[in-house]
């Protein structure tokens, strides 16, 4: 997960133990399949815009995958680069870049954009890049997939307050969200509050604000086009081969370069 370095540098601290539940090894199975069933030719080297901690780096590198995961958050990658040094499988690289002006100078067969990355892109211009920086990543023919939150769904559904508690060592670490939904601009804006607390007392109290994009199939297909993909398959995130409802949150698409 990427997008601002400022944003990210508190909710750093915590993402490890806040994510810790989610299943990077099934989503990596997921993408495996989408691998096999839309690649013209084997996958072998993978690029990861927006990998955060390197949460399908690691997992996809331990499978034979020659990986590259790009993120703007610094400290972000700083734990990647930490867990690199212990890692099965062989070694991945990492480096600082927005993923919407990245040009690496090279080509991969696959370029993954996971995690609701894709809906930090909250401009059109923004957005845009990063499809293009996915495309110039992409060697003819090569395949990318992403996630995103889907329109229907968050319009339908409203977003709501939601906490989460986790613990981290002897600590505990509280997550308050509060969203603000801006149809207007097709944007939900969260205002995060972590606690950091040891039995009673408060070790720290970190504020943010994240936005979120949400998108729409007709208008998500178009900006592929226009950066030189083609949309192939957009179904329930985890679920390849379903179909897309109100009730999809969030939403997967694999795409071909062209």
């Amino acid at each position: 997960m990427t997008h601002d370095s400022q944003v990210f540098r508190n909710y750093a601290k915590a993402y490890e133990a806040l994510y810790r539940d989610k299943n990077y090894a099934a989503e990596c199975d997921s993408l495996e399949q989408a691998w096999q069933k839309f690649a013209l030719q084997p996958v072998k080297s993978v690029l990861d815009l927006g990998c955060g901690t390197g949460g399908h780096v690691f997992p996809l590198a331990a499978r034979g995958y020659r990986v590259l995961g790009v993120d703007r958050s610094e400290v972000m990658l700083s734990q990647a680069r930490t867990k690199a040094a212990t890692a099965a499988g062989e070694s991945p690289r990492f480096q600082t870049a927005d993923v919407q002006s990245l040009d690496l100078g090279e080509t991969f067969d696959g370029v993954i954009c996971m995690f609701a990355v894709l809906s930090y892109q909250t401009s059109n211009a923004a957005l845009m890049g990063t499809l293009r920086s996915a495309r110039r990543h992409l060697i003819p023919g090569g395949l990318f997939i992403c996630d995103f939150w889907y329109g229907p769904a968050v319009l339908k559904q409203r977003p709501l307050d939601r906490v989460k508690e986790v613990r981290d060592g002897e600590d505990r670490i509280l997550r308050l969200a509060s969203p603000s939904l801006d149809t207007e601009n097709g944007v939900v804006t969260v205002s995060y509050q972590l606690l950091r607390l040891r039995g009673q007392q408060v070790l720290e109290e970190t504020r943010e604000q994240h936005q979120m994009r949400y998108l729409f199939r007709p208008e998500l297909q178009m900006f592929m086009e226009q950066a030189g993909l083609e949309l192939l398959e957009f179904y329930p995130f985890g679920a390849p081969g379903q179909p897309v409802s109100e009730d999809t949150w969030n939403v997967s698409a694999i795409a071909r370069a062209f």
